[in-house]
């Protein structure tokens, strides 16, 4: 059988096909998780505009929580909030129970 050359093998990193990202659960990645304060979040909805993976939950023109299993925790969310509403916690330290802030809305 003769070897592939370059031009024989596909490149790497194209989306072949648009919106299949949702079949892929990359929340796994994540050491950091956005976690809200309900008190300073005004639903400007920045973090919805600038998150790069789509993970903020709207609804009905207010924040609702975060899709966290496709949140990669990369905290863009949490540096666009004029509010300070968002604090990016160690993933390990929120499963402690040390990052969970009362009032958060749930995810999916």
């Amino acid at each position: 059988m003769k070897e592939k050359g370059w031009k024989d093998i596909p490149i790497g990193g194209l989306i072949l096909e648009a919106g299949n990202a949702e079949r892929y659960l990359t929340g796994s990645w994540r050491t950091f998780r956005p976690v809200v304060n309900e008190e300073k979040c005004t639903d400007c909805l920045l973090c919805w505009i600038y998150c790069p993976d789509g993970s903020v939950i709207v609804e009905d023109g207010k924040r609702k929580g975060f899709h966290y299993d496709h949140c990669k925790g990369c905290g863009i969310c949490a540096d666009v909030c004029p509010f300070g509403a968002i604090e990016m916690v160690e993933e390990s330290k929120y499963r402690e129970g040390a990052g969970k802030v009362s009032s958060e809305k749930g995810g999916r």
